[in-house]
Order: structure tokens, then C-alpha cells, then sequence
């Protein structure tokens, strides 16, 4: 027990306790009298929640009494009478319960808001309704906080995918009637879940946004894997809130999926997951670079936990209902030799979706750019940019832009462009605007960006040197800015500015797309979904983005043929490039087929009658 008090923490301890809620099929008693053991020496408060939760796992009448206790202990740390007021939500028909949780419940603050919570769920139906009249859809990512109008993509874990699932979600909505409703599952406090429970309790149709609660501060996703459980409830407790689930889409290898996976199975709800080669294309990424190598893997698989989530992939392809697969030059090859999967065995499981963009806001965003350098009034949006170029001094005004926008993490590169950029002849040439990241109170991977850019450029001389960091900013913001490095801001920057993508790899490249649908020249991985839509050397410049050298050699080719260029024909040959293939529409309708054939299926299963044998 010393040793599992000591991993509770991290991907370890969530192992530990899967294992053991696998035990308490045929061993509880035993498993739930060594955890009320190991409790007795246990008094710091996040491993004590830890182990409550984990008797709370343990469906025994023996272990109400000791959930009850803590949970009503007012000596006891928040979080710990949290875990065990979850847990007690899960007793159904044990009146000690229903009292309890009743005057839990008036409370006021986080107690109160727990206890309500897990009312809910000790109310819960015991199966979800069918209507056969609607369709609903549902999606998640919980590593962020996901909102209608993006105010938070780019900080912390919150990048493309939280875009993509707020603007698939309403565009699915608006296809002719195909889907009735959409919940899109996302991070959030427990008072925050009790508010969109009740919305999602009463709205039948449209796009929905529900919380999960973890029960505790939000962490980065290579450090949620405990979360697993409180998360499950949050899942479960969402979806029977609903009450009527059609098909639930999984896209990432993280708690989540693990935790709406198991909920899907218990609920009968047909599961769709993307299959995307990652951690796998990282590691490639990572070992060509010579960072990754067999002497440090275990150092650093320990933290960004590879090997788990590589299985984790494997383990949701292979028993999900459907796949959906990034288009990719080699697709076949490269998820038989980075996956493991072969697609050509069952042809019929797997469907080639590309992600998309909304065109319409992209060229709104384009139209103000456009009319702002020819002289109109800037928007809010742009005036904001217009105040941070006035931080630029003065030799460094009108010089075009280099921008990207993304999450500051290894991943994204965000330190290799400045590095790029600060040791090329760039640097007196071009200035740098990077949009992402949470520059007030950044994360552990934030810092690290950070930290690595100082060491760049040194914190204090940023703008004197030509580099802004603007932080995070909401989506429609980062549309307009964009637009504006195409066409320049007035005494501020000039026209012709680029895009460039730092990533190790890019399964698809949201922002790559609404660069290009802007009409902007783009530097990404030669490699995964970039390699699909980007022309190299006419729409932007392909190449390796872990070879600083071969990566600051395609920044300097890509600005040179931007700056010559002297027509609208290239940056039109882009537009239409994302216009053809590449929208959220299309998106939509790709993926309303497959989960339209999921649920005819499901409901063959369901119908079908076996024969007397």
C-alpha cells in the first residue's frame, strides 16, 4: 500500500486503480479492508482523496459507513470529502445515502455543489431514453474549456481541436436537419456542470456545451490520467442528462476517451474515433531529430507517456464501431507501420475525412484586412493589433510579419521559429507576432516555451528585436490579425507577411488552413495532413520542422517568394485550394454519413432477432 500512496498521483496510480477496481469483481472485501488500511497513515490531502475515490470503487455495503463518515467530516480537506460525496452518489437504494446527500446538498460553495452532483447521478435513470424522432450527436475534449465563441483557444491545452468541435458542432446543426443536436463535452468546474446540466436537460435540439468536472484544479493532459474517475461520472452523468444519445465521437488519445470509452460500452452508445498516428508521429518526429533516443525514452516516456498512449490508440481503433482516418500521403503504409492497423483488412470500418475550416468567417476577416490597408477604419480586433505593433520602435515599423498561432507546447515549436527566425537574415528583415499561449500564468509546458524564447531573445528586448508575443486571444481575433499580414497595417507593417507552422507534426493543421483560406503563403511539416493540401513551393514551402536548419532555409524561401509575388493569383490558387475540399460543411456532411451508418447498424443489432438453436 506504501507504494500506491506514493503513484496515486500520476498515469502509475491511475493503473494501480483501474487494476483494483478490476479486483473488486472477485476480490472487494479484501480490496476495500486494504484501503480503509491504508487510509488510517494517510492524512495529505491529495493522496487521501486518491484512496477514498478508490474505495468508493469498491461496491460493498461495508464501505458506505466509511464514505459517509468522511464525506460529512468537516476536519476533512475539501477534496477528500469530495471523493467520497461522488462516490456515495453511485449507492443507489441505502436511505442513509439519500439523507445524507439531501443535507449535503444545501450547502453552500464546492461541497454543496458536489453533493448536488452526485444527487443527479444517485437519481440517475438506469438506462438512456431512445427518441426516435431526433439524433443526437456527441463530442469531447477535456482538456479544455470549450466555449461558442472560443475565448480561450491557444492557452494551455485549448488549441485547434477545441475550434474544430465548436464549429463542426453548429455546422452539423445547420445541415438540413440531419442532426437534431450536438453536446460537446468540455472541462469545467462542478458549478459550472450543474448550470449546463440543467440547459442540457431541456434543449432537444441545437448545439449544447455540457462540463465535466474533475473535482479539482484543471490540469495539463499529460498529467489528467487520475482524473479518470471523477471524469467517468461527469461522462456518464452528461449523457443520461441527455437522454438520448446516437453516437459519441472519441479523437484523442487521453483520459477522456479512455473514460467516455467505458461509459459508451456501459450505455450501449456506438463510439466513432479518429485514429490519428500520435504520440506515434511525435516519436518519429522527436527520434529523427535526435532528441528522442533508446538512452532517454524511459526518462521521457515517463512524463509524455508514449507507450500508454500508443496502446491506448491501438486499443480504441480496435473497438470503436467506426474509424475516421486523416488523409495522409502514404495513409496505408504509414498507419500499418506507425499503428499497427491495417485498413485494407476491413475497408468497410474506416472512413478518409478531412477536417475543415468556416470559409465564410475567414473571408469576412479577410474583407476588413483588406479594406483597413486600404485606408478604412480599423475594426476592435484590428485596432488591438495596431497597439501592439506601436510597441515595435521605430526602425522595425513596416517591416512584414511572420505569425503563427498555436499552443505553446514542444510540440508546436513556437521557440523553433524564433530560433529560426533570430539566426537567419529574417531577423532584420521581418518581424515575428506569435498568438497562443497563457503569457499571465502559463503552464508547465507554457513556461517551458517561454523560458526556451528568453533564451532567444532575452525577456525585455522582445519588441526591440522584433518579436510579439501576444498571448492567447479568441478565434475571430486571430482571423483578422492573420489577414492583416497579408495585406500590411498602415505605417505599422508591410504587406506579404507569411505563415509559419512549427509543429514536430501536424495530423491535419487547422490553422495552416485558415492561413492559406487568407490568402497567406505557409511553412508546414512535410509530413501527415499539410502534405495533402499544401503545394510545396506555389501554396507554401513543405519541409522537416525538427532540421532547424532545413526549417529556417524554408521560412527564408517561403517570405522571398511572397515578397515577389505580384498578382492575387497564388494566394486565390489557396482560397480555392480549402474552398474545394476543406470546409466545415463538407466536414459535416462526411461525418453525419458515417454516424447516420453507425446508428443504422447499431439498430440492426439491436432489432435482430436470433434463431432458436
Amino acid at each position: 500500500w506504501s507504494t500506491q500512496r506514493v503513484t496515486l498521483r500520476n498515469l502509475a496510480g491511475m493503473l494501480a486503480q483501474r487494476t483494483l477496481e478490476q479486483w473488486a469483481t472477485t476480490a472487494s472485501e479484501q480490496s476495500a479492508l486494504g484501503l480503509e488500511g491504508a487510509l488510517l497513515g494517510v492524512r495529505e490531502e491529495q493522496p487521501r482523496s486518491r484512496l477514498v475515490e478508490t474505495l468508493g470503487l469498491m461496491r460493498l455495503p461495508m464501505t458506505i459507513d466509511p464514505l459517509l463518515r468522511i464525506a460529512t467530516n468537516e476536519s476533512e480537506a475539501e477534496q477528500v470529502r469530495a471523493a467520497a460525496i461522488a462516490a456515495v452518489g453511485q449507492r443507489r437504494g441505502d436511505d442513509r445515502v439519500e439523507r445524507r446527500l439531501e443535507a449535503l446538498a444545501n450547502l453552500p460553495g464546492f461541497i454543496g455543489e458536489v453533493a448536488r452532483l452526485a444527487s443527479r447521478d444517485l437519481n440517475a435513470e438506469a438506462s438512456l431514453r431512445r427518441n426516435e424522432d431526433s439524433f443526437t450527436v456527441a463530442q469531447l475534449f477535456l482538456n479544455a474549456d470549450i466555449d461558442a465563441e472560443l475565448t480561450q483557444v491557444g492557452s494551455g491545452d485549448n488549441g485547434g481541436i477545441a475550434t474544430l468541435l465548436v464549429r463542426l458542432g453548429d455546422a452539423m446543426i445547420d445541415q438540413n436537419s440531419r442532426v437534431d443536436r450536438v453536446l460537446t463535452l468540455s472541462r469545467g468546474s462542478a458549478a459550472d456542470a450543474l448550470a449546463s446540466l440543467a440547459e442540457l436537460s431541456e434543449q432537444a435540439s441545437g448545439h449544447v456545451y455540457c462540463r465535466i468536472p474533475s473535482l479539482g484544479n484543471p490540469v495539463q493532459s499529460a498529467s489528467a490520467w487520475p482524473l479518470r474517475v471523477a471524469v467517468r461520472r461527469g461522462i456518464r452523468r452528461a449523457l443520461f442528462a441527455a437522454g438520448d444519445v446516437d453516437a459519441i465521437h472519441l479523437r484523442m488519445a487521453d483520459v477522456g476517451s479512455l473514460a467516455a470509452a467505458d461509459v459508451a460500452r456501459e450505455l450501449d452508445i456506438p463510439v466513432v474515433f479518429t485514429v490519428a498516428p500520435d504520440p506515434h508521429g511525435v516519436v518519429d518526429a522527436l527520434d529523427k531529430s535526435g532528441q528522442l533516443t533508446r538512452a532517454n525514452f524511459g526518462d521521457v516516456d515517463a512524463t509524455e507517456h508514449y507507450w500508454f498512449r500508443a496502446r491506448l490508440v491501438q486499443r480504441l481503433a480496435a473497438n470503436a464501431d467506426h474509424t475516421v482516418l486523416f488523409p495522409r500521403p502514404e495513409l496505408a503504409q504509414d498507419m500499418k507501420d506507425l499503428v499497427g492497423i491495417d485498413i485494407a483488412v476491413h475497408p468497410e470500418r474506416h472512413s478518409i475525412i478531412p477536417e475543415g475550416i468556416d470559409l465564410k468567417r475567414t473571408d469576412t476577416a479577410v474583407a476588413e484586412a483588406f479594406a483597413f490597408a486600404a485606408g478604412e477604419p480599423a475594426s476592435p480586433a484590428l485596432i488591438d493589433l495596431r497597439a501592439l505593433l506601436l510597441q515595435l520602435p521605430t526602425e522595425r515599423r513596416g517591416l512584414p510579419l511572420i505569425v503563427s498561432v498555436g499552443r505553446f507546447h514542444r510540440v508546436k515549436g513556437m521557440a523553433t521559429i524564433v530560433e529560426a527566425w533570430a539566426t537567419s537574415s529574417l531577423a532584420s528583415r521581418a518581424n515575428v507576432l506569435l498568438i497562443g499561449g497563457e503569457l499571465e500564468r502559463p503552464t508547465p509546458d507554457e513556461q517551458h516555451q517561454l523560458d526556451a524564447i528568453n533564451g532567444i531573445v532575452a525577456a525585455g528586448t522582445h519588441e526591440k528585436r522584433g518579436l510579439i508575443l501576444a498571448g492567447h486571444r479568441a478565434n475571430d481575433v486571430v482571423a483578422r490579425w492573420v489577414a492583416a499580414a497579408r495585406f500590411g497595417v498602415p505605417k505599422l507593417a508591410a504587406a506579404g507577411g507569411i505563415y509559419v507552422c512549427g509543429s514536430l507534426k501536424e495530423e491535419f493543421g487547422i490553422a495552416i488552413l485558415e492561413a492559406m483560406a487568407s490568402g497567406l503563403l505557409v511553412v508546414a511539416p512535410n509530413g501527415g495532413g499539410p502534405a495533402t493540401y499544401v503545394r510545396d513551393g506555389v501554396t507554401g514551402i513543405l519541409t522537416s520542422t525538427w532540421d532547424l536548419a532545413l526549417f529556417r532555409a524554408a521560412i527564408e524561401t517561403a517570405f522571398d517568394l511572397s515578397l515577389a509575388e505580384t498578382t492575387s493569383e497564388r494566394p486565390e490558387r489557396s482560397r480555392e485550394t480549402i474552398q474545394a475540399s476543406f470546409t466545415i460543411e463538407t466536414m459535416a456532411r462526411s461525418l453525419i454519413a458515417v454516424y447516420r451508418q453507425v446508428d443504422d447498424e447499431h439498430s440492426a443489432l439491436l432489432d435482430w432477432d436470433a434463431p432458436d438453436l
